[in-house]
């Protein structure tokens, strides 16, 4: 069943083309790998998706709704959740709360409720910390829950940012480049740590990597761009053996294809 349906999307930044009529469908329980020479206009497409840009031309429908214009609280709250290229994470905040702050789209209750702790703020508010500490728990990170998420290893930001985009309960996560900065034998790890991901919540992968380790082998399906436009589409081995693919990644990338 089609989740996510891209139509003839572009993107303008001034008189810069920055995304170039992209179509493209996703099915629920894919994984789906975008990948392009840097400044293909890979994470503009995810910004377009999530609403932090507005789409200069074309649709973005979700489950058959079309995002264009709404704002990212909204797309959130119907199921879209991401992480960034770089750790976004409250440095200061504690990591409980850093997962406890992605539950804001779905809350209900009134700024008075909050004010005078009335009964459904203090439910509310204490399901949230019961569901932030259960994914903290699976992902082996309950014992950070207090400290503040500045002082974790790297390795361990990056789990609480996939954690802290899984607390909005999406159907559709988005990782941008969630293997940036690790080493080969932590690439390793999330590899198997991705497709756990998808099976244990029931979701639906789309992941930006320049990692093309990552990409060849935990990806069922690929799409390439190049200065904002397709040129390639279909599984990892074709991918691989796709010339204009491996011309554009001439230099260090064409030799990990």
């Amino acid at each position: 069943m089609t989740l996510l349906q891209i139509n003839k999307l572009s993107h303008y930044f001034g008189g810069l083309l920055a995304v170039d009529n992209l179509n493209l469908t996703i099915h629920e329980g894919e994984l789906l790998g975008l990948i392009g020479p840097n400044g293909a206009g890979k994470t503009t497409v995810f910004n377009l998706v999530t609403g932090a840009y507005r789409a200069s031309q074309g649709e973005i429908l979700f489950r058959g709704e079309n995002l264009v214009g709404k704002p990212p609280h909204e797309i959130t709250a119907l199921g879209i959740s991401r992480t960034f290229q770089t750790i976004r994470l409250w440095n200061m905040m504690s990591v409980l709360d850093n997962v406890r702050v992605a539950h804001h789209s779905r809350i209900n209750y009134s700024l008075a409720e909050a004010f005078l702790r009335l009964p459904r703020y203090r439910r509310q508010e204490r399901e949230i910390e019961e569901h932030s500490m259960e994914l903290l728990r699976l992902f082996g990170l309950e014992r950070y829950a207090h400290e503040p998420v500045k002082n974790l290893p790297y390795g361990e930001q990056r789990r609480v940012e996939i954690v802290r985009a899984l607390a909005a309960r999406p159907q559709l996560l988005l990782l941008d480049e969630p293997a940036a900065g690790m080493n080969p034998r932590e690439v390793g790890a999330l590899m198997e740590f991705i497709h756990w991901i998808r099976d244990e919540f029931h979701l639906t992968i789309w992941l930006i990597e320049h990692q093309m380790r990552l990409v060849m082998n935990i990806c069922e399906r690929i799409k390439v761009l190049d200065f904002g436009a397709t040129i390639a589409e279909g599984t990892p081995e074709e991918i691989r053996n796709n010339p204009r693919v491996i011309e554009a990644y001439l230099g260090e990338q064409a030799e990990v294809l």
